[in-house]
């Protein structure tokens, strides 16, 4: 048999199960309001629990859990789409979001973190299903493998198929020995650092609700909120100063915060990405600021803010809006479009390319600049003052060529769908990258529900390729990776 099916079933069968239990805590939040879609959210709990449970049971009885690489990358991408697939019920059967392709599209843009939304009326969807729209985010922002790497005891060697597969970034840091004590230690800090939020938001006046789905949502950078206005509704600074720093946390190396939490502090500030990353922000934020500040000096600290709360929400890929930052100059509308092709820290809850990337793929360059002038000379490429294999530059050049590619083609098929050009290419640019909101027609004041539902379909895809790293997903579209050994 070219693929462990069996196991496959067994762990699609165990994640839906979870899905189920986790969509059940929406429950009480819509008997609490006294609103009938809890009994929609129970039916759709009931579906997923009972189909996950027949998965694992018709599969328990396995004797082979060897998982390779081909099981992995299969299990990773399938098991993503079918959670989005079985995660959009709440939304069908409770028809707080009509239309499958609307509602398969919320859900995708959920597990993904991307935050972008085809809902005109957000505030108008009962509590329950904002709670699980929100959850959805916080369930994807660490990944759903890395979950069930955490909590199977057999997931051992195979177990770390599946993490490297699923997990973001250039390269994966372990914080313990086993792979699943690192799961199990990303979760800690996960959890630890959306219980924080939680109460740090309703100690500066959110309410309870608020609360509980902002803390998800901003941890997980993925942007959905319970008000139309995003953050921009809670107009305390304090608030907005809070989701800023908690955005810029949780787009750093989840290794750092765990160094930085054990008070080693040495290692954060020498880590050359990091470094980047902080002071990109802030030189972004500074142009925008006295870009801003020559047009309208009035308001200084305010227009700090919105500049600062801006540029990390982009970088981050996190997509909480104060302002349309599309309304300010087409300096700014540019800038903002080309962060969206950036991203923050590999390791992390951002999406996007990654600044490890761009460092890397830069650095290449320079070096094959100075080899036109010494062509003897051998030039060693660092990173943290390790030396990068070429084997890592290659696939950084292979990533960036088909992202480019990608971006390209998935930009002209929009437009074929009768799509205007701007909102094409903001489009792409914002599901592909995790992003959330675009430009044009898909700005920040705006959203994706004037998308053709073929178009809605299509950025799904491209969601889902952004989240698992191209290649990953990719891979299973090529005839080799079907092909017997």
């Amino acid at each position: 048999m070219r693929f462990n099916l069996k196991v496959i079933g067994n762990i699609i069968g165990i994640l839906l199960m979870i899905n189920g239990f986790l969509m059940l805590t929406a429950v009480p939040f819509g008997i609490y309001h006294v609103e009938t879609s809890w009994k929609g959210i129970l039916l759709s709990s009931l579906i997923n629990s009972a189909i996950g449970f027949f998965l694992y049971y018709s599969t328990k009885n396995n004797q082979n859990k060897e998982l390779r690489k081909r099981d992995g990358y299969l299990i990773v991408t399938s098991s993503w789409i079918i959670m989005s697939f079985f995660g959009m019920l709440p939304y069908l059967i409770t028809g707080q979001i009509p239309g499958v392709a609307n509602a398969f599209f919320e859900t995708v843009s959920g597990y993904t973190t991307t935050g972008a939304t085809i809902l005109d009326d957000i505030e108008s969807l009962d509590h329950g299903i904002l709670y699980w729209r929100s959850l959805t985010q916080w369930i994807g922002g660490m990944g759903i493998i890395v979950l069930a790497v955490a909590i199977l005891p057999f997931l051992g060697i195979g177990g770390m198929q599946l993490f490297v597969a699923e997990a973001p970034g250039v390269s994966i840091d372990k914080l313990q020995p086993r792979i699943k004590e690192t799961a199990q230690r990303l979760w800690q800090i996960y959890i630890s650092f959306t219980v924080v939020l939680f109460f740090i938001l309703w100690a500066e006046g959110m309410d309870l609700f608020q609360a509980v789905n902002h803390a998800m949502t901003t941890f997980a950078t993925g942007g959905f909120s319970t008000k139309n206005a995003s953050i921009g509704y809670f107009e305390s600074p304090l608030i907005q100063y809070t989701i800023i720093l908690f955005m810029f946390i949780s787009a750093t190396n989840f290794t750092l915060t765990y160094f930085a939490i054990n008070l080693n502090f040495k290692k954060v500030i020498n880590n050359e990405e990091f470094r980047i990353y902080f002071f990109f922000i802030i030189i972004l934020t500074l142009i925008v600021f006295f870009t801003l500040l020559g047009i309208d000096s009035s308001y200084a600290e305010e227009t700090f803010r919105s500049a600062l709360f801006s540029i990390v929400s982009i970088i981050t890929t996190t997509g909480f809006t104060t302002v349309d930052f599309t309304g300010w100059t087409e300096f700014i509308t540019i800038l903002f479009f080309i962060l969206m092709f950036f991203g923050a820290s590999a390791g992390s809850t951002s999406g996007g390319i990654k600044i490890v990337r761009h460092v890397i793929l830069l650095k290449n360059s320079y070096n094959e600049i100075k080899k036109q002038l010494h062509q003897s000379a051998v030039f060693t490429l660092k990173f943290n003052n390790n030396k990068v294999p070429q084997s890592v530059v290659t696939n950084i050049l292979a990533f960036m060529m088909l992202y480019v590619v990608i971006f390209s083609m998935g930009s002209i098929i929009m437009t074929i769908l009768g799509v205007d050009f701007i909102t094409s290419i903001g489009s792409v640019a914002a599901t592909l990258g995790n992003v959330g909101p675009g430009i044009g027609e898909v700005g920040p004041s705006s959203n994706f529900n004037s998308i053709p539902n073929a178009g809605k379909y299509f950025l799904s895809l491209l969601m889902f390729i952004g989240r698992l790293e191209l290649l990953t997903f990719l891979m299973i579209l090529t005839p080799v990776f079907w092909k017997y050994n």
